[in-house]
């Protein structure tokens, strides 16, 4: 992966648009290296919600989510600089763990709403 963030759009939405500090909600379904999937929001039967670009959630999502609008569906490669880093989340995510995530944008809701 060489050290860099890939972003590929699947779908481009033509809602509201990720800017810092929103909240959005997404159905996300993450994937190792291998392909082997370690973790869905589809599975677990709701929507992940987050505030991006504050350092909640991985890296990867802080930087690959901004700009994309609702009801797009993105699919991000991130190196393990930007996700987990060095250190072992759960069982399943190693260190130094390069992830891909492919994720549907639900809602975007700012301060203005």
């Amino acid at each position: 992966m060489e050290g860099q963030l890939q972003i590929e759009d699947l779908e481009v939405g033509e809602g509201k648009a990720v800017v810092k500090g929103a909240l959005i909600t997404t159905q996300y379904t993450g994937f190792l290296a291998d392909g082997s999937k370690f973790d869905s929001s589809w599975d677990k039967g709701r929507p992940f919600q987050c505030v991006i670009g504050t350092g909640r959630v991985i890296k990867g999502w802080d930087i690959g989510l901004m700009g994309m609008r609702v009801g797009g569906k993105r699919k991000l490669w991130v190196p393990a600089e930007l996700a987990y880093g060095d250190r072992q989340v759960g069982k399943l995510i190693a260190p130094g763990s390069d992830l891909s995530f492919e994720i549907e944008l639900l809602e975007v809701l700012t301060r203005d709403d």
